[in-house]
């Protein structure tokens, strides 16, 4: 039983060298993001019957009309975050727990925040399956951050929205960066907020597609 387990968790990491080469050639990345997409088994966080897609570029439906995002936007939301050399990270909206498992090879301390008690319950599970102790999570609405362990060095907002919450703004640290999806002109472009005292610099990078920001929690 354990060879055989050692033997699937081989295939699977096998898949996600794959995959992460797949990507790589379709969007190029630092090396230090294809290893964190190499290293995470994307099977484990979608639903049984998607499995047999869980290594393709695909967007895969969750349960509470969610979605795991295609590894290709999680791949382009990373590197967007300028990973290197920053220590912490807040996600708001966990989902799977695809997007924090990656980041947890990339920054020694992930927080996740996820609106949907189940789908939180169920990324937890997967958390504790992989032995991914660095990540932190809460049940919350992700509008509000968390300020308990602000300030963050990075913020990725996994929904798409008009705006971020300006109070999101207030928990990233100087010289931080938040990356979100914004709603522009009938279109979700990946957009990179970097924070300079005061001043906020935008740089619009990718198109990309999100389910929509929430406010409140649901049970």
């Amino acid at each position: 039983m354990i060879r055989r387990h050692l033997q699937n968790d081989s295939i699977h990491l096998h898949r996600s060298e794959e995959l992460a080469r797949e990507i790589n050639a379709v969007f190029p990345l630092s090396p230090n993001v294809q290893k964190a997409i190499a290293q995470t088994q994307r099977e484990i966080f979608v639903p049984v019957g998607f499995k047999h897609h869980a290594y393709k570029l695909d967007a895969l439906p969750l349960s509470s009309n969610q979605w795991i995002s295609s590894p290709l936007t999680v791949a382009k939301m990373t590197e967007a975050l300028s990973p290197q050399g920053a220590d912490s990270v807040l996600e708001i909206g966990c989902g799977s727990g695809y997007q924090a498992a990656v980041l947890s090879k990339l920054f020694r301390r992930v927080f996740t925040i996820e609106r949907i008690e189940k789908l939180l319950i169920e990324a937890k599970q997967r958390f504790e399956q992989l032995g991914l102790k660095n990540i932190n999570t809460r049940f919350d609405d992700g509008n509000r951050g968390w300020r308990t362990y602000a300030p963050y060095d990075r913020i990725l907002f996994s929904a798409s929205a008009k705006e971020p919450p300006v109070n999101l703004f207030d928990q990233l640290a100087d010289g931080g960066i938040l990356v979100a999806p914004i709603e522009d002109n009938g279109k979700q472009i990946i957009t990179r907020f970097i924070k300079n005292g005061n001043k906020i610099k935008v740089q619009k990078l990718e198109a990309c597609l999100f389910v929509p920001v929430k406010n409140g929690v649901e049970r």
